[in-house]
């Protein structure tokens, strides 16, 4: 019989103290669940950024930007943005609705005279809240990558003759082709081609532009892939068709140092910024969006796992997986760059890669560092599991533990296109243990002691799983 651990120092919640947590700095901290993540994904490279209170508070750089020459990640290193890329559309047409310019609710077709009627009535507002009706990509489209076009207004070929998929303001219907569209529109109000009004006035001085990994210029890493034969480069492909919606890069230092502007009203006022943060309503008068975000005006509207107010977006693309996640009422930003795409909660991994420079989760059940247990036992949606477990504290001071890996988890996070884990790794965040980072394939997952003894982890692609450790 297993022998259960009395991890809780009382049957009642405590707050952690701060004297318990791990002799690591917070950025050292960071750096731990940032090696962590890239070595559990396969992913070759990693960077990831924290902007807080004004300044760039970490940069941290994992694994490989080129894997054939074994040149290491950099802070320099750019990276696809995917649809990371829409905030920069969204938040040009917002500057330019600001000078009066451009009217979210006016047809753009008064700036596009060239479409036609279906594409004509459409708004601003629909099209970056996806509420446009027009289709992402399609069969069709297979070849979108081989062509460059210099300006936004010159990939409108790709957008024309499209049937709308449903009435325009009925339903979200993501869309990067409405992003097309949108970034269009922005160049035909401002008068700029979209790059130069990016580097310009959207993004002046930052090390955020063209997607350049076919060239390699601009320090950008290579793009990866995963297949049946390992890991590869991905084919070269040019994202200029969309350049609202998926042609940028960026350094995670400057995209969370963006991400700082746009929270001290420097990219748009704070009238402005707010405005983009309120949620669109559709045709119904309901919120739009899906999973547990509502849109903004393109930017994503949710909330951390403390319930916190977060404005955010994810990407994932041919070499790339990506995320900018804001918390408006903490003045902090936080970036996550990799160079090839992966199945992962993207968002929650950002959320706990940073955690340890954000305040302490308050109201945690104290749970020292389990250096005995050797086993754990519990529940994945209410099927039981077990397993093996061992715990240590690091040179650092960090409470590190493996896990196991049933097959009914397994079966959870090893859904590829990454390889495949044998067992999971524990970085604890706070109170040595009270909370912790559950490091798998698809990503970090929340880890947290109850005054029971047992542990919650949240964020695990939406199961339940609660452990029990033992000895």
């Amino acid at each position: 019989m297993l022998k259960p651990l009395a991890f809780a120092a009382s049957a009642a919640l405590a707050v952690v103290p701060m004297a318990s947590q791990a002799q690591a700095s917070p950025e050292r901290h960071a750096q731990a669940l940032l090696d962590a993540l890239r070595e559990a994904s396969g992913v070759p490279g990693m960077a990831a950024a924290v902007w807080q209170d004004g300044k760039l508070r970490w940069q941290g750089s994992s694994g490989l930007r080129d894997v054939e020459q074994k040149l290491p990640v950099q802070a320099d290193t750019r990276f696809r943005l995917a649809s990371v890329s829409k905030l920069f559309a969204v938040t040009a047409a917002a500057q330019l609705k600001a000078q009066g310019k451009l009217d979210a609710d006016k047809p753009v077709g008064a700036l596009l005279p060239e479409l036609e009627p279906a594409l004509a009535a459409l708004t601003p507002r629909q099209l970056a809240a996806h509420l446009s009706g027009i289709p992402h990509y399609e069969g069709r489209d297979s070849g979108r990558g081989g062509t460059h076009h210099a300006t936004a207004r010159d990939a409108l070929g790709h957008v024309k003759g499209r049937a709308l998929r449903a009435a325009p303001g009925a339903s979200y219907l993501y869309s990067s082709w409405g992003y097309s569209l949108l970034a269009a529109t922005v160049e035909a109000a401002s008068g700029k081609a979209y790059p130069a009004l990016l580097s310009e006035q959207v993004a002046p001085g930052l090390d955020i532009g063209a997607d350049t990994t076919a060239t390699g210029a601009g320090g950008m890493s290579k793009a990866y892939a995963f297949s049946w034969m390992g890991l590869q480069q991905a084919p070269a492909h040019d994202f200029s068709y969309s350049w609202g919606g998926a042609a940028l890069a960026a350094s995670a230092p400057a995209l969370a140092e963006w991400g700082g502007r746009v929270l001290q009203g420097r990219v748009v006022d704070a009238a402005t910024r707010d405005w983009m943060w309120q949620p669109v309503l559709d045709n119904a008068g309901q919120p739009v969006g899906e999973r547990d975000f509502k849109m903004g005006f393109g930017w994503r509207l949710s909330a951390d796992a403390e319930g916190r107010p977060l404005a955010h977006h994810a990407g994932a693309t041919l070499g790339a997986r990506s995320v900018l996640l804001l918390w408006p009422q903490a003045s902090t930003s936080v970036s996550l760059l990799s160079n090839a795409m992966w199945t992962s909660s993207i968002e929650r991994s950002a959320e706990l890669l940073s955690a340890p420079l954000r305040p302490p989760a308050p109201g945690l059940a104290v749970q020292a560092c389990p250096l005995k247990a050797n086993r754990f036992e519990g529940e994945l949606d209410g099927a039981a599991l077990q397993g093996k477990a061992s715990f240590r504290r690091d040179a650092d001071g960090l409470c590190r533990g493996e896990l196991s890996l049933p097959a009914a988890l397994a079966k959870v996070v090893n859904p590829g296109p990454q390889p495949a884990a044998e067992r999971l790794t524990v970085i604890g965040l706070q109170g040595e243990l009270a909370r912790a980072a559950l490091v798998t394939p698809i990503g970090l997952a929340d880890w947290r002691a109850r005054a029971d003894g047992s542990v919650r982890v949240e964020g695990l692609a939406g199961r339940r799983l609660t452990l029990r450790l033992a000895e």
